[in-house]
């Protein structure tokens, strides 16, 4: 509690120019842990949502062939078995163009991990393939 001072005028001077706060200050902390807790929940749903994926893939080797042709070995494993995947698998040549570009889908008739051995074409040499990426539809 402030102090007051004996003198009115002083006392209603300091008033005006140190007004009471227009939010108690216990709701103010109440607002603010109420925020903090729902940001963190929802941090915690977003990690945990992301986690773990529909569709998650994986190249497990690669062998260039040729100079027009790369072999792949694809792992998908999808977490919903009634959603078609499709992963696209590229071919890069030693300063990183893409020489060649392969979407690979897997439909809901297939098991949950399919294992893929596939060819991609390429315009020219390629010195590696990697997955560019795996989603649901």
């Amino acid at each position: 509690m402030p102090e007051q001072h004996p003198d009115p005028e002083v006392a209603q001077r300091l008033a005006r120019r140190y007004p009471q706060p227009r939010l108690p200050r216990t709701l103010a902390v109440v607002a603010i842990a109420l925020v903090a807790v729902l940001g963190i929940g929802w941090v915690v749903w977003v990690g945990v949502d992301h986690a773990t994926p529909s569709v998650s893939g994986r190249l497990d080797t690669f062998e260039i062939v040729d100079d027009t042709e790369a072999e792949f070995t694809l792992r998908v494993e999808r977490r919903d078995l009634s959603a078609t995947a499709q992963c696209r698998v590229i071919a890069q040549a030693d300063n990183f163009e893409r020489v060649g570009e392969l979407m690979i889908t897997v439909t809901p008739d297939q098991p949950e991990l399919v294992v893929i051995h596939d060819t991609i074409r390429t315009f020219r040499r390629a010195t590696s393939v990697s997955l560019d990426g795996c989603y649901a539809e």
